[in-house]
């Protein structure tokens, strides 16, 4: 069996930021144990955020521990857990 992070930044033309980290096992397949990508405007307040955190367990959402912030720390929707690629497509829609 394997582990790493890979955690990185991709910086985008209208100055906004995605910041990204996951820890996975590799043995047969890839389990990512941990992950968060969090999308900043240029302004750094967030556009949204997909993370497995299992401090929110109280929210009773039906994808937990898999989560988005959207627009706001406090407002949480149900997500499964995204890959990157899906991130990219996402912020391509916002920046238009």
């Amino acid at each position: 069996m394997y582990e790493g992070l890979i955690r990185g930044n991709i910086d985008f033309p209208d100055n906004s930021v995605l910041h990204f980290r996951e820890f996975v096992y590799v043995e047969i397949s890839i389990d990512r144990k941990m992950y968060s990508y969090q999308y900043m405007n240029s302004e750094n307040n967030l556009i949204f955020r997909y993370d497995n955190t299992e401090h929110h367990r109280k929210l009773n959402l039906a994808t937990f521990p898999h989560y988005k912030h959207d627009g706001s720390e406090n407002n949480f929707v149900n997500s499964d857990a995204p890959f990157l690629v899906e991130l990219l497509k996402e912020i391509e829609k916002i920046l238009g």
